[in-house]
């Protein structure tokens, strides 16, 4: 049997490329899937903090944060969110940064790491940006992050525990140590096998394009049944 595809993506929540670029894996996989050959991939996500010292409750909009943290005027930011929000909109996706609530991400991603531990990453994953773009619900508030996690279908309490024991914080900074290790300095970014990067929110054709082309290696790679 020939080995799945693993894709790692480093991505953050509050990263609106991310979110594109999610949508597009998906739209891609799913274009491979419908090959009389089709690939058997299993995607992770990792945790990647774009302002780790952003805090918790941020005074202003999203055009405030962009002009302040990258030294450009409100105008200029708001070209900037209107060309994104174009570009969601093309995948699918109806951001709201009218209503975004910008904050600290990290126990998001603490969050992640224990629906990782449950089975549901992926549903949390959705959840989490969904609510964050298109909702403007607060991530970085303990009990939004419990209500969204109950969304999915994991329990309310042990997840309030995940979150106050803290204890994926270590699975947090282990996933920020690897992408350092692996020269990641934006993301979204997608690791495949352990051996192709992918930088930026792709289209969904070359993501399915790639996948083809890796499950073809594979298919090269398998041992040859006695």
């Amino acid at each position: 049997m020939t080995d799945a595809i693993k894709i790692d993506v480093w991505s953050d929540i509050a990263c609106p490329w991310c979110y594109i670029g999610k949508r597009n894996l998906e739209k891609g996989l799913a274009e491979a899937s419908g090959d009389d050959d089709a690939p058997a991939v299993e995607v992770v996500f990792h945790s990647f903090e774009l302002s780790p010292d952003t805090p918790v409750d941020f005074e202003g909009g999203e055009a405030d944060y962009l002009a302040t943290h990258k030294g450009i005027s409100r105008d200029q930011a708001q070209q900037m969110l209107d060309r994104v929000t174009g570009v969601a909109a093309e995948a699918g996706l109806e951001y709201r940064f009218d209503l975004l609530k910008h904050t600290n991400t990290v126990k998001a991603h603490e969050l992640l790491h224990f629906a990782k531990e449950q089975g549901r990453q992926h549903e949390v994953a959705e959840r989490l940006m969904s609510a964050y773009f298109t909702e403007g619900r607060h991530l970085g508030d303990e009990a939004e992050l419990v209500t969204l996690a109950a969304d999915t279908g994991l329990d309310a309490d042990a997840a309030r525990e995940a979150l106050r024991s803290g204890r994926f914080l270590d699975a947090v900074r282990a996933d920020q140590a690897q992408a350092q290790a692996y020269g990641i300095n934006g993301v979204p970014f997608f690791v495949i096998d352990g051996k192709y990067g992918v930088s930026g929110a792709q289209p969904a054709e070359a993501f399915a394009q790639i996948v083809r082309q890796v499950w073809a290696e594979h298919r090269d790679e398998a041992p040859v049944s006695a």
